[in-house]
């Protein structure tokens, strides 16, 4: 029983991985274009590209392309997956940028201690702490209270998948967050920064006397 849950679960780690490969792929193609591309578009890329990572292909590898991806990458956390693949379909829902603050202070303050760092694991928190369930629930409300609901339903998802344990890890925060995620939300801080400076600039230099 056990060894068909964990091939199960291998199953969905290298279908999630493929998916994520392919609208990587499909988020580029767009960038290519001038005019975003349809919706029905999109999704059938999606499902050709993914279907050509998730299927051994011969090219002498053994295994599918996704596997080799995720040996590179590790598993990434459901939040990322879903937010990777809702930016290919969901409209003018764009991480507000207080939410990628958050993000990033989180990442920067979990992975050194999770690492090793000072006395405590703070990663132990994701396998029965009611205190790290309860706060991310309040994040997802405040996520919709600041009028990003679709930040909100990933959260939920998130935090259903981690209840029917979707992979085969049982702790809470390898469904919420992963390296690439916080190295996102960072960048997406900085370049946000960087925009409103131009912006502060450029106005001064309109409106300059003389």
């Amino acid at each position: 029983m056990d060894s068909l849950i964990n091939a199960y679960q291998q199953s969905i780690a290298l279908v999630e991985m493929s998916l994520v490969c392919a609208a990587v792929l499909v988020w580029l193609l767009q960038k290519g274009f001038q005019q975003a591309l349809p919706m029905s578009a999109k999704a059938i890329l999606l499902l050709i590209i993914a279907n050509l990572f998730f299927w051994p292909l011969g090219l002498n590898l053994e295994l599918p392309l996704s596997a080799y991806v995720r040996g590179v990458i590790g598993d990434l956390s459901t939040v990322t997956v879903l937010l990777l693949l809702s930016a290919l379909f969901v409209r003018n829902q764009s991480a507000p940028w207080i939410v990628k603050v958050a993000i990033g202070l989180v990442g920067l303050c979990f992975y050194p201690f999770a690492l090793g760092l000072g006395m405590f694991d703070p990663y132990g928190w994701g396998y029965s702490s009611v205190a790290l369930l309860i706060a991310v629930l309040v994040f997802a409300m405040l996520c919709a209270i600041a009028n990003w609901t679709k930040g909100a339903w990933i959260m939920g998802l998130a935090i259903i998948a981690w209840g029917v344990q979707w992979h085969e890890s049982t702790n809470l925060w390898d469904y919420l967050i992963d390296p690439i995620l916080v190295v996102w939300a960072i960048f997406g801080v900085v370049a946000t920064i960087m925009k409103k400076r131009k912006e502060k600039a450029r106005s001064g230099y309109l409106f300059r006397p003389g």
